[in-house]
């Protein structure tokens, strides 16, 4: 199978075959599959997998027991908090784990299966019991398979925790009925409800969480004036949750399931969330998915969810080895660690980036319960509400590892529902056409209720937020535009050039068009503006000008056969009227600022260094570069951890001392409390931290290789060691892969597709291919 390529010398390949007990291929993800050889206290021991939608944390605890919570993208409570689908406990006759026995908990990523694997002794007779544990790649059914040498029987129960009408003691950061100067006339309390098991005479057991309230959407809307713009509630009437079959199984009771003793038997749980829908609709719902489902062989269902992730790995890779073989031989090497933790990282986004919804930065769907946080594993600091800064990063990675599909979520919030209404507001704020994005915002589109204040729209001279936090903050709408831009470049999908960046990228540059005036040279005036969260007071911000300047020019670059006159000669009319990027003067010379005045510092972000990411109008191969790395000298504030961008800034100024010891903390570092890996956090964020894992993504491959925007150019090893060998396969636009070998720092081999773009491939190191 062509999946991720281990790149391990054979040394090291040998000795991680020993310790782990793996069978040593070249095309195999194995050296990064997680291996516990104990079982967990509880949850903080999960592992993660899923099927983009709906996500898993697993772990077998000490008695035996496989317990998971279930995530899904799209479990809106009442409240607009996305909550956990449900938990379930899996008790086995006899346990897992055998007295003095071996116990083997393995990821196996090529197939995104957790498998658990028992060897021993039961009464004198040696015995293998064996479970694996999947997320239907192509279905919304999670599969608990058990085939072991003796008979084994099985019951699995429905663990709620949301078992009674509760009200939060803590309501937190843009929850929708979130206290900061709430008059204590409209104060009502985060009242959760319970959840609702299924009920009757049944084959099978289940559970469900219905919306019967919608308590803030109402009152969110009609204090921003954006109550006639919605048709509907996207909280109201949604249901979610599951149900559970199993092999001959019988109900024992409404909340557990009885599987006969036998040498090979399933668990199926399906998981459903439907809008709107009154619990019988669900029902009926969930019967037609169970049905569907069952026609198929678990064999096929298995062989095709094996074909995704094969096709899946198959995209793209990077993997990482020192050229030392003393140090390769050490499995807890640097560059080893790196790769895990890309590999990893990718791992989590694939199994929760094809939902209803974008990938929420602050715990995805993985999140478990946190002593003394309300809620159990519904608690998420920073609460339900999506910030664009922190949403964008784990899809930073995407275009160059192939994973489009993965995108989609995001666009479709964004560049389609709250796209919409932001035009609509826009109009009706201003009186003017064009759209801005919020940089807080809930899934339907509405500014963070405490964020925007409690004065209703009707009663305000100025219509924007009141919170001063991120008032004029619209780098978003130039980004998403970027991004889209990319994704085009990549994939040269013409539709949804036409279709969706053209017309976004219109909206967001009228909207800056007619909200700021020119001065007499005809420039524009940016004020008032802020620079990120950092500089509250501002001319002429870094963040959006650069973001104005970068995609005028690039929609200015696109063939004039797929745009039409007027929209060129708007854009070259908006570029021209565009000031120059601000400069400041530090003790190394001239340097990327982050506005041409700045002022009332209260973040520790880097908004100068904006200008060399995401919109890359300086870096590796462009001129004066001197400014962009005398920014990052004398950037505010530095570290490697969270939703910080330094490894970014370093990897596009070349810096591949700093990038790469900024990388090797950042993989490092991983939430002490979690036994998995890659479970980042808390950070500024919660664990797992999306933010921390997507910098460390896109830093990994910009190191290697980078693309350039403006022209046709590949740059390849623009700030990669010369200490660590690689192999790897990455995207670049226009239909383009890379697949290389590069060992001390030369390449061995280079694979351009298609042929011809290899002569736009720049090798930084000034090395010949072999």
């Amino acid at each position: 199978m062509n999946v991720i390529k281990c790149l391990l010398p054979i040394i090291l390949l040998a000795s991680c075959a020993k310790e782990l007990d793996l069978t040593i291929n070249a095309s195999s993800t194995d050296p990064y599959n997680i291996i516990w050889k104990t079982p967990s206290k509880d949850h903080t021991g999960s592992m993660p997998t899923g099927n983009g939608d709906i996500g898993l944390n697993a772990w077998t605890e000490t008695n035996g027991d496989i317990c998971f919570y279930i995530g899904k993208t799209d479990t809106w409570g009442d409240n607009g908090r996305l909550l956990k689908a449900g938990k379930v406990r899996i008790k086995s006759t006899p346990p897992i784990t055998i007295p003095n026995g071996d116990f083997k908990q393995e990821l196996d990523l090529k197939s995104g299966t957790i498998k658990i694997d028992s060897k021993g002794n039961i009464s004198g007779k040696p015995v293998n019991l064996s479970f694996k544990i999947w997320v239907d790649a192509n279905h919304p059914v999670i599969y608990i398979n058990q085939s072991s040498t003796v008979p084994v029987s099985l019951t699995a129960n429905i663990e709620l925790w949301r078992t009674k009408r509760d009200s939060l003691p803590e309501i937190g950061v843009s929850d929708l009925l979130e206290k900061r100067d709430m008059p204590g006339s409209l104060y009502q309390p985060v009242i959760v409800k319970p959840d609702n098991l299924i009920s009757g005479d049944k084959n099978y057991i289940g559970w469900y969480h219905h919306n019967k309230k919608s308590i803030g959407f109402d009152l969110t809307n009609k204090l921003q004036g954006l109550t006639e713009y919605f048709e509907g509630d996207p909280i109201l009437h949604r249901t979610f949750g599951g149900t559970i079959t199993g092999t001959k199984a019988d109900k024992i009771n409404d909340s557990t399931l009885a599987v006969p003793s036998a040498k090979e038997s399933t668990i199926k749980v399906h998981v459903l969330t439907q809008h709107p829908a009154t619990p019988e609709n669900w029902l009926e719902t969930m019967e037609g998915i169970i049905s569907n489902v069952n026609k198929i062989p678990i064999d096929e269902h298995y062989r095709a969810h094996k074909e995704w992730w094969r096709t899946f790995w198959d995209r793209s890779w990077i993997n990482a080895t020192p050229n030392d073989n003393i140090e390769a031989n050490n499995k807890n090497n640097n560059a080893f660690i790196i790769s895990r933790a890309y590999t990893l990282q990718r791992f989590l986004d694939a199994s929760a980036g094809r939902g209803n919804y974008p990938i929420k930065f602050n715990g995805s769907i993985f999140t478990v319960p946190t002593n003394d946080k309300p809620g159990g594993a519904d608690y998420r600091r920073w609460g339900p509400g999506y910030w664009w800064q922190n949403t964008r990063l784990p899809y930073l990675s995407m275009c160059a590892s192939g994973d489009y599909d993965l995108m989609q979520p995001l666009f479709k919030m964004y560049a389609d529902d709250i796209f919409k209404l932001s035009k609509y507001r826009t109009k009706k704020y201003f009186g003017f056409d064009g759209a801005y994005f919020p940089e807080c915002t809930y899934f339907w589109g509405s500014t963070f209720t405490a964020t925007y204040g409690w004065t209703p729209y009707e009663e305000r001279e100025d219509p924007l937020q009141e919170s001063g936090w991120h008032k004029w903050e619209w780098v978003a709408g130039p980004e998403l535009t970027f991004m889209m831009l990319d994704y085009y470049d990549y994939t040269q999908n013409t539709d949804f050039l036409k279709e969706k960046v053209i017309p976004v990228a219109n909206e967001i540059i009228k909207f800056f068009d007619n909200y700021y005036k020119t001065n007499d040279a005809g420039k524009l005036v940016m004020y008032p503006s802020m620079a990120a969260e950092t500089w509250w007071d501002c001319t002429n911000p870094m963040p959006e000008l650069s973001g104005l300047h970068s995609i005028t020019k690039r929609l200015l670059s696109l063939p004039e056969n797929l745009t039409q006159i007027k929209d060129r000669e708007f854009w070259s009319k908006m570029n021209a009227k565009l000031p120059d990027l601000p400069l400041r003067d530090t003790p190394s010379g001239k340097a990327l600022a982050p506005a041409e005045r700045f002022e009332d510092k209260r973040n520790v972000e880097n908004p100068e260094l904006y200008a060399v990411f995401p919109f890359r109008l300086y870096g590796v191969g462009k001129p004066n570069i001197e400014y962009g790395k005398n920014a990052l000298e004398h950037r505010w504030d530095k570290g490697a951890f969270g939703w910080r961008q330094d490894d970014i800034f370093m990897a596009y100024l070349g810096e591949t001392e700093q990038v790469k010891a900024n990388l090797i903390e950042r993989s490092r570092n991983y939430d002490k409390n979690s036994r998995f890996p890659a479970f980042w956090g808390p950070n500024y964020d919660w664990t797992p931290d999306q933010d921390h894992g997507g910098i460390l993504m896109k830093a990994f491959q910009s190191m290697l290789m980078q693309s350039d925007p403006y022209s046709d150019k590949i740059y390849l090893l623009p700030s990669w060691p010369k200490e660590w060998n690689v192999e790897f396969k990455l995207h670049a636009p226009k239909e383009t892969t890379l697949k290389g070998h590069i060992v001390d720092g030369e390449i061995k081999s280079l694979e351009v597709f298609p042929e011809s773009r290899k002569a736009d491939v720049i090798i930084l190191n000034n090395k010949s291919i072999k």
